[in-house]
């Protein structure tokens, strides 16, 4: 094979971001799904030394971003079309943001990217086979109480083939079948900006009413990006006995033990529902005790627990204890 290579560095991307045209954006796009098309698997090795540095861009420019790179590019071929795998590189700013020290953060790193995915893999297969025979889902923690069918939705774990870290299982509600309200306890880190305390309320599949802490006004717009972003693409149970605390980076944070996450925006393919939009936003709820509780159930049966399976043999599988053992 030929290798291909592409640098982006950070302060550039903001220069280019604030600054370019819509004209200029669709050519950018244009080029550079060319050449995705061209590729025959992409790797993705990814760091950031500032993850705030689109925090003060334009809105309309980010929007714009998504909507002529970001989709056409990424969501709509490189995740649809392509062999691919992406992963962060350690470095001081993935420590800051998870409050560790560079040797701590480097041992929890390689903990969780060297999982035995093979034993995981094996260990998703009751979940897996659970999940597909599930109907209706209710989620019940503090500030939530939503209901939604999975019904017909293929479920699909993920075992360390396109992510690193890994561990979860994915489906996707029935894109009009969720009602309620759901608040997430694990800040989020999107286009530098945090959302904390993000709530949502929805009826029939929409979200209806959105509200954080302290952005709110900017939450709604990314959820106003296009008609599919006030639905959901995906719910997900996390897996990873190593990832434990949020670090707002959703690539680690959405694999957290004892999580879930609902994702407004675009399904996958593997796991259709019907939902197109450009943006694809895991939004991640932490269950453990230690972060405030709260239940999973699938046809009026109590599944999860507190992030423990209330299942003897599937927490035998999927506990941390079994998962972390050689």
């Amino acid at each position: 094979g030929v290798p291909f290579w592409y640098y982006s560095d950070d302060s550039l991307q903001r220069q280019w971001i604030a600054g370019a045209t819509e004209s200029q954006l669709k050519v950018f796009g244009r080029l550079h799904l060319k050449l995705m098309k061209e590729m025959d698997a992409y790797l993705g090795l990814r760091g950031s030394d500032n993850p705030f540095d689109l925090a003060d861009i334009d809105p309309k420019q980010l929007q714009r971003n998504r909507l002529l790179y970001r989709k056409p590019v990424y969501s709509d071929q490189l995740v649809k079309h392509s062999r691919w795998c992406v992963l962060r590189f350690p470095n001081n700013a993935m420590a800051q943001l998870a409050e560790m020290s560079q040797e701590k953060f480097e041992q929890f790193y390689y903990d969780v990217c060297c999982l035995d995915y093979a034993k995981m893999s094996k260990a998703m297969d009751p979940l897996v086979k659970l999940m597909e025979k599930t109907d209706r889902v209710r989620l019940v923690s503090p500030g939530t109480d939503l209901t939604f069918s999975i019904k017909g939705i293929p479920v699909i774990k993920c075992d360390g083939i396109n992510n690193i870290p890994d561990g979860e299982v994915f489906t996707a509600p029935v894109k009009e079948s969720i009602n309620g309200a759901i608040t997430f306890n694990a800040p989020s880190l999107v286009e530098g900006v945090t959302f904390e305390k993000v709530s949502l309320k929805f009826k029939n599949g929409k979200i209806i009413e959105a509200a954080c802490q302290s952005q709110t006004e900017r939450l709604n717009r990314i959820l106003d990006t296009d008609p599919g972003a006030r639905y959901t693409g995906e719910f997900a149970l996390g897996l990873n006995p190593f990832v434990r605390h949020p670090m707002k980076d959703t690539l680690f944070d959405e694999k957290i033990a004892g999580s879930l996450h609902l994702t407004p925006g675009a399904c996958y393919d593997e796991a259709p529902n019907g939902n197109h939009s450009a943006i694809h936003w895991d939004m991640v709820l932490i269950q453990r005790k230690d972060y405030g509780g709260g239940e999973i159930w699938f046809d009026g049966k109590l599944i999860r627990n507190d992030g423990v399976f209330t299942d003897a043999a599937l927490e035998k599988a999927l506990s941390a204890k079994a998962l972390k053992a050689r």
